[in-house]
């Protein structure tokens, strides 16, 4: 149960994080009159940094989720004094024993006292937070002793943003709860409803169910978790254990960006890149902006819908590279660009050659829309018929569309008119989400600047 969890987290964290600056320029204001002197930098570089590394290594999810404040606030003061020796011996280790004791317990200090406050309202935070896209919608199959402690799990923790849409169970007897129907009836419920990922709590006995359940769900591209009592059976690949609520659970397909340290590298990754390029940048977006409005009548931006993480349709940006006229429907267009393509006005022509017109999706990527990595999105109609074409496609569902993607830098853009083309663009995409790192995403950004193949077909 941590398809859309990390994203709560992370705003967490990035919470925490604000408080610890914020401290820190309030310690600075009241005893230098300053937010910051330029020989403090070291010091609040080495706060962010260490406060981050606690985080990492403790591991985001038990410093966050906590049933009692009281434990909440034990461990956090805990993690204070954690980063007050750490910062410490840092600043002797560097030479740098100028610094203000007052700087240094002044900060940690009025931390952990922003952080208590920030506690006791954090119901209210998260309550903020439990959009569309970070409430984790739970379809739990069994409605038996073992679904309702899951359910009872999502109640207690509300603040993570999980909402039960109901049970499913071949023993519809409600009992109380929402039974949706049996499990035979698992495809009608995942179309009429949005499920985030689906919780069995059958017990292994009912083998065929549930391989029929997990089967339905990869075809949807829904997340399954397995209850552990089933954990010696053979379901699927890249299994991972992990507790909820003292009970022990099972991924299916576990990727590495499953695993909150990486997520938060990733989405730290993106935010800094994506914010610093578009102010780098902004003085060229806004001469674009003006070629496109002054060559052809319309709008800057084309505003396509497209297939996100999940499966769920977001808005996406892209300067506008067509005659208005002949702009296909944001959601339903079903005909790919081609070579020398009518449609295309000449400043758009230059544009997507040069990508360039891709630049706006970098506000999809604040907006946590998109990655600056990823598979590429596809379009709705484009993303069903593959779906029902290629095996395993909706796996791409797993992590959030990117810019660029290892398909692309591999030569794999453009057209899905061959069966050749279609297989190869979703075996790279699956493969990068199988095998993603760190590294991996600095190596395709840089073969999307500088490598042969990542132009190819783009017209």
């Amino acid at each position: 149960m941590k398809v859309k969890k990390q994203g709560v987290l992370f705003s967490y964290f990035l919470a925490e994080l604000l408080l610890l600056n914020l401290a820190f320029f309030t310690v600075s204001f009241f005893k230098y009159g300053e937010p910051i002197r330029s020989g403090y930098l070291l010091l609040i570089a080495l706060f962010n940094v260490s406060w981050m590394a606690i985080v990492f290594i403790n591991g985001p999810q038990e410093l966050y989720v906590r049933y009692k404040i009281q434990k909440r606030i034990k461990d956090h003061l805990l993690n204070c004094f954690l980063l007050l020796g750490i910062v410490s011996p840092l600043l002797l280790l560097f030479g740098e024993d100028e610094y203000s004791r007052t700087m240094i317990f002044g900060t940690t200090l009025l931390f952990s006292g922003l952080s208590f406050l920030f506690f006791l309202f954090s119901s209210n935070y998260f309550r903020l937070l439990r959009s569309n896209k970070s409430t984790s919608r739970v379809l739990i199959l069994g409605a038996e002793e073992k679904g309702k402690q899951v359910f009872n799990f999502t109640q207690k923790n509300k603040h993570l943003g999980y909402e039960v849409v109901g049970f499913l169970d071949d023993k519809v007897s409600s009992n109380g709860i929402n039974v949706l129907g049996r499990i035979q009836d698992l495809p009608q419920v995942l179309e009429n409803s949005s499920v985030d990922e689906i919780v069995i709590t059958m017990p292994s006995t009912k083998e065929k169910e549930i391989q029929y359940a997990i089967k339905t769900a990869d075809f949807n591209g829904i997340r399954v978790n397995l209850v552990p009592d089933i954990m010696g059976s053979s379901f699927g690949t890249n299994q991972a254990a992990y507790q909820v609520d003292g009970m022990s659970m099972i991924e299916m397909h576990q990727v590495p960006l499953d695993l909150s340290h990486n997520y938060f590298l990733k989405r730290m990754f993106d935010i800094l890149f994506a914010g610093c390029l578009l102010i780098f940048l902004s003085p060229i977006l806004l001469t674009i902006a003006a070629l496109i409005k002054f060559n052809s009548k319309g709008p800057i931006f084309y505003k396509p819908i497209r297939k996100g993480f999940g499966g769920k349709e977001f808005t996406c940006f892209k300067f506008r590279t067509m005659y208005t006229e002949m702009c296909e429907d944001p959601k339903n267009g079903s005909k790919s660009t081609t070579k020398d393509d009518p449609r295309i006005t000449p400043i758009g022509r230059f544009l997507r050659k040069k990508d360039l017109d891709e630049l706006p999706q970098f506000i999809n990527v604040l907006l946590g829309d998109m990655s600056v990595v990823g598979p590429r999105p596809h379009r709705v109609n484009l993303n069903s018929e593959l779906q029902h074409g290629v095996d395993h496609y909706m796996f791409r569902h797993y992590v959030k569309p990117g810019i660029t993607g290892w398909a692309q830098v591999n030569g794999w853009r453009g057209p899905t008119i061959t069966e050749e083309q279609k297989s190869e663009r979703v075996r790279h995409d699956l493969w990068y989400i199988e095998n993603w790192s760190f590294l991996l995403d600095i190596r395709i950004v840089f073969m999307t600047v500088f490598g042969k193949k990542t132009r190819i077909n783009a017209f």
